[in-house]
């Protein structure tokens, strides 16, 4: 019942080949820098800077970087050179990182296969310390304090556990003991823009909220990967960076943090996808028949159960002509596994057979629209969990055995990222404020996308995921979080608004009709 969506072969031959494609450069008399100085543009961030997209950077990836398209806008009004860490290696153009398996090729649709998947090759993207600054600052996967970090880039620092280091980071780094921010100011930038905090919040989320909200907790060097940081932590890194920026006279703009749900990799997998005929792997007489077993000899006793304990909305009997909620494991609620245990025992279910069932949807529910289910989770579903209890019938993940922490973001860990991400942007557009920073929303951007953003020439762009019905308007790549060349486009010209605004520059547009999406290939 893996959810595979068979995409038309046709579109192979219209977007096999995706290459680097700029908009022709304009020149104005009108074009004006305004009250900014461009002829030292940095740029600092996370994977959003640095041009990552469907999973990875790759050498085109990258050239479609924010930061690139407004260095060539800013060239026509004094920007002077922008440079990039080298992907020259990266002949094939398939991204990833060579040896480490975590860092895969970069995604692409197989029309003759479905669904996205790793390009086939082996990644030519080395660790090679190319020791230089340079202009794009950008390292995927950073915090803000890894912004501050010495040894962040220190090669040594990868083979720790956890890792201290960013593979990233240890291409760029001037020397093992350098920040990020450091190699940035090397640069002296007359202006800078600044695009960090999304993954101080965003890794609780992709984690599906494995992670732990660590507000309270003034220890970063404490915190794990997947955790939210302190929002005191993050006001004091993120004043220290733009005291830092500022300290030479450098102006600026600086971005808020896009919220979850406006993310295609939270919101393409409905929380109810089991129709009758999912259930029956595509046979809908099959999916009635299950339903109807589940439903009898199953679900119906469990909520009865449940039921008498007042807890009766937790389980929900399955429709056979409705869509139907997934099942899934919630460790907010109260564990009824005994009682569900206890209960069964005593109408008669065998002792061990009763045990398993209590011990299963203990703390069990079926998922509500409040709940976002990850992209990643879709492959799930369905299919076999690992776990020892997973027996017939009772080894259908979403459906007889609930989904795991790492698959969902349950309402209550939404609102835990919300929270986060609202006291992160205060503190963004607060400390904007007091050094007359531009801020550009980025977080309002994304949301508009959702219902579809209208730019100037009249398209509609949107933030779903890739489909044949929105294929040239999607703005997201395919790994659901980062945008694709088009959505960079539209992250510049949103940048290029606040700056003509704020500083009274010129500037002109880019064209985001002019830049591609996803890639797809006919074969892999």
């Amino acid at each position: 019942m893996k959810n595979k969506v068979i995409y038309l072969a046709i579109l192979a031959a219209g977007f096999a080949s995706c290459e680097p494609e700029f908009d022709n450069e304009v020149t104005n008399a009108s074009y004006s820098a305004g009250d900014a100085d461009f002829s030292s543009y940095v740029a600092i961030g996370n994977s959003l800077t640095a041009g990552y997209m469907d999973n990875t950077v790759s050498r085109v990836s990258q050239s479609y970087s924010y930061p690139s398209i407004l260095a060539r806008q800013f060239a026509l009004v004094g920007g002077g050179e922008f440079t990039q860490p080298s992907y020259a290696e990266d002949v094939n153009n398939l991204g990833g990182i060579a040896g480490l398996s975590q860092f895969p090729t970069r995604l692409i649709i197989d029309a003759s296969a479905g669904g996205p998947e790793p390009i086939a090759g082996t990644s030519t993207v080395s660790l090679t310390p190319q020791a230089m600054a340079f202009n794009n600052m950008g390292v995927p996967g950073a915090k803000s304090f890894h912004l501050l970090a010495p040894g962040y880039g220190n090669p040594a620092g990868l083979a720790t556990n956890p890792p201290m280091a960013n593979p990233y980071y240890v291409r760029m780094a001037t020397s093992p003991s350098a920040t990020v921010l450091g190699d940035a100011m090397t640069k002296n930038p007359t202006f800078f823009t600044n695009w960090i905090g999304s993954n101080d919040v965003l890794a609780y989320a992709t984690s599906g909220g494995t992670g732990v909200d660590q507000d309270g907790n003034m220890n970063p060097a404490t915190y794990g990967s997947s955790d939210i940081t302190d929002r005191n932590v993050f006001a004091g890194v993120y004043s220290q960076i733009i005291n830092t920026l500022t300290s030479n006279g450098a102006k600026g703009v600086v971005a808020t943090i896009p919220n979850v749900t406006a993310i295609p990799y939270f919101t393409t997998v409905p929380y109810n996808p089991l129709t009758a005929a999912a259930i029956g792997g595509g046979d809908e007489a099959v999916g009635v028949a299950t339903i109807n077993q589940l439903n009898t000899s199953l679900l119906g006793p469990v909520k009865q159960v449940l039921t008498a304990l007042g807890q009766g909305n937790r389980i929900q009997l399955l429709s056979t002509t409705e869509a139907n909620p997934l099942l899934i494991k919630d460790e907010t609620l109260v564990n009824y596994g005994p009682q569900i245990t206890g209960a069964l025992t005593g109408a008669g279910v065998p002792a061990q057979q009763a045990a398993l069932i209590g011990a299963i949807f203990g703390q069990a529910r079926h998922a509500t629209a409040s709940d976002l289910v990850l992209l990643t989770t879709r492959t799930v579903i369905g299919t076999a969990p690992s776990s020892p209890m997973a027996i017939a019938p009772l080894n259908k993940y979403g459906v007889t055995f609930p989904l795991d922490d790492q698959h969902v973001l349950t309402s209550s860990e939404v609102t835990i990222v919300n929270n986060a991400t609202t006291a992160f942007n205060n503190t963004i557009k607060s400390i904007a404020a007091s050094k007359d920073l531009a801020v550009v929303d980025m977080n309002a951007v994304m949301n508009q996308l959702i219902s579809g953003l209208r730019v100037e020439d009249g398209s509609i762009y949107t933030a779903n995921y890739f489909s044949t019905a929105t294929l040239s308007t999607v703005v997201f790549s395919l790994d659901g979080v980062h945008p694709n060349a088009r959505g960079y486009a539209l992250v510049a010209n949103e940048i290029l608004k606040v700056i003509n605004e704020h500083y009274h520059a010129k500037l002109p547009l880019v064209s985001a009709g002019n830049y591609p999406g996803a890639t797809v290939l006919p074969t892999n």
